[in-house]
């Protein structure tokens, strides 16, 4: 799995969200705050909008918000959306299908599972709420 700089991003902007459940956060001060190229820190918010992570209001004091309690949205959520799946190669579907129909390779294609399997776990249950209060410690 290799998570690229746009599901980075994404990751610190949802970040910056969840410091602020109570009110939306404008691009641009997200921006300035995680020191991200404005632009494509506005393409990520639309994807995220679209993958109904986040929700955008419009006018002066518009911006983006949440869609859901930061405890509620799983990092593996995000990336899944942002990067796709969290498999080395292929997605876990594909993984198993190996192991069980190549009997030759089917020790490296199980370790290879196990990897995305222990890296799913982590990624799905660590929430936004999580990485807010170990970033306070």
């Amino acid at each position: 799995m290799r998570i690229s700089q746009r599901g980075l991003y994404a990751l610190q902007a949802l970040t910056v969200l969840a410091q602020h459940p109570a009110g939306v956060v404008k691009i641009r001060d997200i921006a300035a705050r995680e020191n991200l190229p404005e632009k494509f820190l506005e393409a990520i918010l639309l994807d995220l909008k679209r993958a109904r992570i986040v929700d955008s209001l419009r006018g002066a004091h518009g911006g983006y918000q949440l869609k859901r309690s930061a405890k509620k949205i799983s990092l593996g959520e995000v990336i899944r959306k942002i990067d796709g799946p969290l498999a080395p190669f292929e997605d876990a579907e594909s993984l198993r299908r190996r192991v069980n129909g190549d009997p030759k390779h089917r020790a490296l294609f199980r370790v290879l599972l196990d990897v995305r399997n222990a890296t799913a776990k982590i990624l799905d249950h660590t929430s936004l709420s999580d990485l807010c209060c170990s970033s306070r410690n």
